[in-house]
């Protein structure tokens, strides 16, 4: 049944604000979710059923429901065939009023269907027009598709990950869609904080590809400044040691004991002080070149603890360490379980559930007090913002009737 979310008041540091959403899979969609989150209308685009190209794809509501619901709550869904004259002309009516629109289509889709940001921004010169694609809006790999793992893999972070001598390996998550993501979020306020100075919205963009390079960080800076190819270490640092992972004698532990002080320390509290004046232990570089001998040399105090012994007792000596958790685990952390990042939110199918909220919190606006509202089934709102801009029902079954909506 459709709702009448379109109507609903709205609270939150951007309330003011409506964004289409013509995005689908993670990297878009991630980016709209923080809008959605801080209390911004979003009205998702979607392909009506029936219609052909049908989203089927990884982020689908059928293809994986738990990832659904907590890629899309606090949006609206409107259902919408944009090859369509009349589908073209009711996205025309929302862009009038609109604040942003974000796409992540191929790079030529939009221009073939005259959704552009040349079109749309004639309609409405205020409009932020936000793409994502997988390597560029232009050049000569402008076109080909784009997902995460590829670009891990063209972007060098899957060439520093994974154990030294064991090949390429890809990161646990999809970093390079998520990072995407929140890099286009970033770029669309700061384009609207701009428009209160113009007047005037502009076309923002970002890549897989130009993403996941930003995340290399000082990877990139070993290349572009000391002309240094780096390797992969596994888990540990490649330019301070020890770093990483250790077997406990129940478990592993993460340690950090970046620099001087921290090692000294370290060794304090392993009962280990003489390997402070161990021949080649004495400084970082010196260390880094001899990582294995020192990994070893604190790796057998390691096993005659268990991890939170070692955890009490290196944090209480100041050197950074911590135990390494399986998802069940995070979120049954004490201190996860403080900062409330996991929400409650009851669905009218699934029951009571929870979803993981933004990691960031507003004096004026608790996290707690947010919006959370269930994704919605496709087109759930579509009569209502239809009727929002003055389309009788008769109109509005017309137009289901020609698979426009």
């Amino acid at each position: 049944m459709p709702t009448s979310e379109s109507t609903a008041p709205r609270r939150g540091p951007l309330s003011r604000f409506t964004i289409l959403d013509a995005t689908r899979v993670r990297a878009g969609p991630t980016a709209v979710r923080t809008f959605a989150d801080l209390g911004a209308r979003v009205i998702k685009l979607e392909i009506p059923p029936g219609a052909p190209g049908g989203d089927d794809m990884i982020g689908s509501r059928d293809h994986n429901r738990a990832d659904y619901e907590n890629l899309h709550r606090n949006k609206e869904s409107l259902t919408l065939n944009m090859k369509e004259p009349e589908g073209l002309t009711v996205l025309q009516e929302l862009v009038k009023t609109a604040d942003v629109f974000i796409e992540n289509y191929r790079p030529d889709v939009k221009h073939r269907l005259g959704i552009g940001p040349e079109q749309l921004r004639a309609i409405n010169p205020r409009l932020v027009y936000a793409s994502i694609s997988g390597f560029g809006q232009d050049g000569p790999y402008a076109n080909w598709p784009g997902f995460d793992s590829i670009a891990q893999g063209m972007g060098g972070l899957m060439s520093v990950t994974g154990k030294s001598g064991e090949g390429p390996m890809r990161v646990g998550i999809p970093i390079t869609d998520l990072c995407s993501g929140h890099f286009c979020a970033q770029a669309i306020m700061a384009a609207l904080l701009e428009r209160e100075v113009s007047g005037e919205g502009q076309w923002v963009q970002t890549s897989l590809l130009e993403s996941q390079i930003a995340m290399l960080d000082f990877q990139a800076a070993q290349w572009l400044i000391d002309h240094k190819v780096p390797k992969s270490t596994g888990n540990e640092h490649p330019l301070t040691v020890p770093t990483g992972v250790f077997p406990t004698s129940d478990g592993y532990l993460n340690l950090a004991a970046i620099g001087q002080t921290m090692w000294k320390r370290l060794c304090e509290a392993l009962e280990v002080p003489h390997l402070v004046q161990e021949p080649g232990f004495g400084s970082d570089p010196e260390r880094v070149l001899n990582r294995d001998s020192v990994n070893a040399a604190i790796g057998a105090a390691f096993k005659t603890r268990s991890t939170a012994e070692w955890t009490e007792r290196l944090l209480k000596a100041g050197v950074p360490c911590g135990p390494i958790n399986t998802v069940d685990q995070v979120f049954d952390d004490p201190q996860v379980k403080h900062l409330g990042i996991a929400r409650p939110m009851h669905h009218p199918e699934l029951g009571d559930i929870e979803v993981v909220g933004l990691p960031m919190q507003f004096s004026r606006y608790p996290r707690s007090e947010g919006p959370l509202q269930p994704a919605p089934h496709q087109g759930d709102q579509t009569d209502a913002i239809l009727a929002g801009l003055g389309y009788s029902p008769e109109r509005i079954a017309a137009l289901r009737d020609k698979f426009v909506i």
